[in-house]
């Protein structure tokens, strides 16, 4: 059986992830993605100054409101690892 895991090379960054789910929402900015996802706009801000690691409920409400499978949005922050994040969301 074969898995396909993030390479340990890739670095968590979550502005990829969050630049990703702006532009396929087609939305202005980290206000509206806030709104598109229910969540308060610190959370936003917070993820991106990686403050707050991307949990599992954002990160599933993420791919309700893009179609982006978990994997993909896995890929699109890196490896949380990397930043001593949990990886397990």
């Amino acid at each position: 059986m074969t898995t396909t895991t993030t390479p340990e090379t890739a670095i968590y960054n979550p502005d990829n992830l969050l630049d990703a789910l702006i532009a396929k929402l087609h939305l202005k900015n980290d206000a509206a993605l806030s709104r598109a996802l229910e969540v308060a706009p610190p959370v936003i801000s917070k993820i991106r100054h990686r403050t707050l690691p991307i949990g599992a409920t954002i990160l599933l409400r993420m791919h309700e409101v893009s179609d982006f499978s978990i994997r993909e949005l896995k890929a699109l922050m890196g490896n949380p690892q990397n930043m001593g994040v949990p990886s397990n969301a």
